[in-house]
């Protein structure tokens, strides 16, 4: 399957921009993770760099990337708690790799008393069940100086991707780019300004949801995560 540009951004020494006009569907996931793995070659066999799939959608795609580039594979978790002033304002709990990252929003309390703490506290609970599902209980992974390629099977609005680069960067790695197999316009300008670089392989001008780009959108579930990591040692 080929998805040839008719209008490619010009590169620049900050991002350099994948911007692929022409768009045909995926035949899965992974055959996408395949095609994108080609895309980012430059990052094959680069020292301290990590692929991170976004759950559940992203895993079969950064799994492929990760067997693409020889780098190490974990994923990311996120958990939407609160949206305060609606759609945009998501505050979040994001698992990354192990570490759980809390959105500066959010208070903790040792003795939950209102309904908000008894939820909140309900919530990273469930995320803590999830990312020991997942990862089986692979240690955790320090991300302090490394590239990270950020891999989700599409982006939408931009909102899922941005929690995640957001909880990203308090873990100060040296360098995140985005990959994806297929963007909105809209969402693809919101995480163009919060990288260092996006490759993205197709932006349909009209993009509903990722599922449609996909002939098959099967994703994992919880408790076969694990199987995509299997091949891919601890870090």
């Amino acid at each position: 399957m080929t998805h040839g540009p008719n209008n490619t951004a010009p590169e620049s020494s900050h991002k350099r921009v994948e911007l692929l006009k022409t768009v045909s569907r995926f035949p899965s996931l992974s055959a996408a993770g395949r095609e994108l793995g080609l895309r980012l070659e430059a990052y094959r066999n680069v020292a301290d760099s990590v692929v991170l799939g976004i759950a559940l959608g992203g895993l079969p795609v950064a799994r492929e990337v990760a067997m693409h580039l020889g780098a190490p594979f974990d994923l990311i978790i996120i958990r939407r708690l609160l949206t305060p002033d609606g759609p945009g304002s998501q505050i979040c709990a994001v698992n990354i790799g192990g570490s759980t990252i809390l959105d500066e929003e959010i208070s903790l309390s040792t003795r939950p008393s209102t309904p908000l703490e008894h939820f909140i506290s309900d919530s990273l609970a469930e995320l803590s069940q999830r990312e020991q599902s997942c990862r089986r209980g692979r240690p955790r992974i320090d991300l302090a100086g490394r590239i990270i390629i950020l891999v989700d099977c599409g982006i939408r609005s931009g909102s899922t991707m941005k929690a995640a680069i957001k909880a990203l960067r308090t873990m100060r790695p040296a360098r995140i780019v985005a990959a994806v197999p297929v963007a909105s316009p809209e969402g693809y300008a919101l995480v163009t300004d919060l990288v260092d670089e996006v490759v993205c392989l197709a932006q349909p001008r009209s993009f509903g949801h990722a599922g449609l780009w996909y002939e098959d959108f099967s994703r994992p579930d919880d408790d076969h995560v694990g199987e995509l990591l299997e091949p891919f040692e601890s870090e």
